[in-house]
């Protein structure tokens, strides 16, 4: 009994027909007419009563038909399961994220990810949530992490919450200490502060001009227009001060006043987004799950 002869003879089952039957599993009706009769003669029953115009199961082709289907079935699942196996020891996943993120958050996850799958090629995306979302939403990416909530809300994309991030101010240990010396600083207190400010379209950006704008004032800009990097090396220099994500400050090392911003405080809210309507490579999927988890 061969599996491509359980092939067919479903085939014939599902469309009482043999021509038919033929055409679902690309062949030549001849040859799948040989393999059907090889394969009663391998039974040795008859599994279809054959008059003209009338294809009907015999009982032992019943009898046959839902173990036939299970084989082919299980044959299917072995051959994904093997897939994404393979798609493990190579593969690739895509993944997008702010630059903030690609500075604080990404490079532990990104490291254990490559110890336990050497094989599997990362390509990484930088951008701001917009451009990232549009990108998901082309299918030039498989996962992205973006700040909530997203600039224009989308029903064909899914996502998960992944962590709430307190942001603070950085400052030169040089210059004096914004908020007058105290251990944390309001918001307010970054009126008459020279800010070192992101480009436009980053989402820190838009965020800090809206928390001065709800204190009553337009912030002062020392320099603008930088990616993360450029940020705290302005700042480093003493040109002002920047309001970035606590993580970014944790990992800057050296050179960096890091005060708390007081309650409420800002915060944002990073998400793990991936399309709704297409599942995530096994691979993506398996960073997808080191991410939630870490």
């Amino acid at each position: 009994m061969q599996f491509q002869q359980l092939q067919y003879f479903v085939a014939v089952a599902e469309t009482r027909h043999f021509t038919r039957a033929a055409e679902m599993v690309h062949v030549a009706q001849p040859s799948l007419s040989q393999q059907i009769k090889a394969l009663e003669r391998e039974l040795g029953a008859d599994l279809f009563l054959r008059a003209r115009g009338n294809i009907t199961l015999t009982d032992a082709g019943e009898a046959l038909l839902p173990l036939a289907r299970r084989i082919l079935a299980d044959a299917d699942t072995a051959r994904h399961e093997v897939q994404e196996l393979v798609q493990l020891r190579s593969g690739r996943v895509r993944l997008g994220a702010t630059p903030s993120l690609c500075t604080g958050l990404l490079p532990d996850v990104l490291r254990a990810f490559h110890d336990r799958y050497p094989g599997v090629r990362l390509l990484v995306e930088e951008g701001g949530s917009h451009d990232l979302v549009r990108e998901l939403a082309r299918g030039a990416l498989d996962l992205a992490l973006v700040v909530l909530p997203l600039p224009t809300p989308s029903p064909a994309l899914t996502t998960v919450e992944l962590l709430r991030e307190d942001l603070v101010v950085v400052s030169s240990p040089d210059a004096p200490q914004p908020g007058r010396g105290r251990r944390t600083v309001r918001v307010a207190d970054l009126e008459g502060e020279r800010l070192v400010m992101f480009r436009h379209g980053y989402d820190l950006r838009e965020l800090t001009v809206a928390a001065c704008r709800a204190e009553g004032f337009e912030p002062d800009f020392a320099v603008e227009g930088g990616e993360m990097d450029a940020v705290l090396g302005f700042v480093r220099a003493g040109l002002g001060v920047a309001v970035v994500p606590h993580m970014v400050a944790a990992r800057s090392g050296q050179g960096l006043r890091v005060t708390p911003l007081a309650r409420p405080g800002l915060h944002r809210t990073i998400a793990l987004a991936h399309r709704s309507d297409v599942a995530p490579p096994r691979a993506a999927r398996e960073l997808q799950r080191m991410l939630l988890e870490r």
